[in-house]
């Protein structure tokens, strides 16, 4: 199958900002592109490109004042099948864990495994260790938290997402990641688009989706506490420690968001 995927940002600056943009579908999807997905800004700036530590691709500039939007439109190709996972995946000991996968044992700034750690061993310690560990957490996040787009906060951590109960995907991801961490489970925080193709209407507004990877025996897998089932569909854009690390737009200055759309849409062939 294929999908039209994109988004229209549309920014008010009061003075010229400096922006670094995460958008771009990630590396290991590049491949995939029937058509790229270039980054179109309105008014037309100066750009400049780099890899972060995590091999995400990020793009600089400097917004001028006043209204800027920031658009792309794609085609992607996918498998059109649901989210393969190895439910019967092992735990890997810590001491045998790849160098790569430490940095997602450690605790981060959204991911607060340190003052999860007692709670975590409270209510998983007696689960399979593995894969049915991981979905057991998801399993506990899914009930945990009841969603809300208004309940939306930049600043909200696992914690307070347990504390509150409620939030929306990225505090399912930062409860679960941090779960998995306090577990010795390492976990990545992951950005991606993710539409409605295989799920029953009503649809709610496109958006990007925040989900997780846990390395577990054979590599990493993905897991989604916010939807908690196998989806179609998903496109990778960022992987990171935590939201921090995968933010679509960090600004340096005072802004308003004024418009925002995101597509992820099955393309009907004929």
């Amino acid at each position: 199958m294929k999908l039209r995927i994109g988004y229209e940002l549309d920014y008010d600056f009061p003075q010229p900002t400096p922006l670094i943009l995460m958008l771009n579908v990630h590396f290991s999807r590049f491949s995939d592109l029937e058509t790229p997905d270039y980054m179109r800004i309105r008014p037309s700036v100066p750009v400049r490109a780099y890899r972060d530590g995590f091999g995400n691709w990020c793009t600089r500039l400097v917004a001028p004042q006043g209204r800027m939007r920031i658009t792309a439109d794609a085609v992607i190709s996918d498998s059109g099948l649901p989210e393969a996972h190895d439910r019967s995946a092992g735990q890997v000991p810590v001491e045998d864990l790849p160098e790569e996968a430490i940095v997602f044992l450690l605790a981060s700034r959204f991911c607060g495994s340190d003052r999860l750690l007692d709670l975590a061993w409270e209510l998983f310690g007696t689960t399979p260790p593995g894969a049915p560990r991981v979905q057991a957490i998801c399993d506990f996040v899914n009930q945990r938290i009841a969603f809300n787009y208004n309940d939306a906060s930049v600043t909200r951590s696992a914690s307070d997402a347990y504390a509150e109960g409620r939030g929306v995907c990225r505090d399912y991801a930062h409860l679960a990641i941090a779960f998995c961490r306090a577990m010795n489970i390492p976990a990545r925080y992951c950005t991606c688009y993710l539409g409605d193709v295989g799920t029953p209407p009503p649809w709610p507004p496109g958006d990007f989706a925040a989900s997780f990877e846990a390395y577990l025996e054979g590599g990493w897998q993905m897991f989604d506490p916010r939807n908690n089932v196998p989806r179609i569909g998903r496109v990778l854009i960022a992987r990171g420690r935590d939201a921090a690390d995968v933010a679509i737009a960090t600004t340096f200055g005072p802004n308003t968001l004024t418009g925002f759309k995101v597509w992820t849409d099955e393309v009907v062939e004929v």
